[in-house]
């Protein structure tokens, strides 16, 4: 029986294909293990600096298995508050918290959770036969995975109501002319395309990258002067950073920089001090 998640170091990329196209990647409970090991790969390994994230055969993820689903009538029904709570939730704010940056090469159809989880990642690469679709309308549900979130943000609120109610595709080219999605690309084009760019994030000053991620989210709480003050924080913390100092280094002697992603020297100290505190 094949692995539900195939995972692939690739350098200093982890690579995480989901790995149930005869199901167009739909979600049952080992696939959801199987990606939660996935991503405390990516979490603990500091020698991984990136991670891609698509999917095996013609889709990217279709959403939750619904043939996982006992809908018989015999007994009651499915407690989805359980399922998102103790997987979908969870796997959202991995993505989000995670400190390195997460790239989505969506190979097919995304939709229902399978959207949302795209587009939960920091860049979204997109072949052009690829669709996503907001199908939870559909059999009477509401999105999750942070959709009814994340569509108003990077689309707007009319097509937001729009796209969750009516639950049509929206094509790699439209999402990326509104802004859903970072680019498509040609459909021979994509791993290609994704793989020179998870390489490039890789080999890019990773705590840096980290703390963006983290502004950026950040930002549509914040007020002005909570984003100024946070920007104070973050580039205090950036400017302490052995990769600060190599690129300014790299810049005045005109040569490519070799970053090494590290955080500042304080703070490896005090996470190995709180590491050591709760061991």
């Amino acid at each position: 029986m094949a692995a539900p998640v195939l995972v692939e170091r690739d350098g200093g990329v982890l690579v995480i294909t989901l790995n149930r196209p005869d199901k167009l990647n739909s979600f049952n409970d080992a696939m959801q293990e199987a990606l939660r090991g996935a991503l405390t790969i990516a979490e603990t390994e500091a020698e991984i600096r990136a991670v891609l994230l698509t999917g095996a055969g013609r889709g990217f993820c279709a959403g939750q298995d619904l043939g996982d689903r006992n809908m018989s009538g015999d007994g009651p029904p499915p407690d989805l508050r359980e399922t998102i709570g103790t997987h979908y939730n969870p796997l959202i704010r991995r993505l989000k918290a995670l400190p390195k940056p997460v790239i989505a090469a969506v190979n097919g159809v995304a939709a229902g959770a399978g959207a949302n989880i795209a587009l939960a990642c920091d860049i979204v690469l997109a072949a052009e036969s690829a669709k996503f679709i907001q199908a939870f309308s559909k059999i009477g549900l509401v999105p999750d995975c942070g959709g009814t979130w994340s569509l108003p943000h990077l689309v707007g609120l009319a097509r937001a109501k729009a796209l969750a109610m009516l639950a049509v595709p929206v094509p790699a080219a439209q999402a990326e002319e509104w802004g859903m999605i970072w680019k498509a690309v040609p459909d021979a084009e994509l791993m290609d395309q994704a793989r020179t760019l998870a390489a490039e994030m890789a080999a890019a000053p990773t705590f840096g990258l980290g703390l963006i991620k983290q502004a950026i989210e950040a930002a549509g709480d914040n007020t002005l002067d909570q984003q100024l003050d946070l920007e104070r924080e973050m580039q205090g913390r950036a400017g302490r950073s052995p990769d600060y100092a190599e690129g300014v280094s790299a810049f005045m002697a005109k040569r490519r920089p070799a970053f090494s992603g590290l955080p500042p020297q304080e703070e490896t100290r005090q996470g190995e001090t709180t590491q050591g505190d709760e061991a």
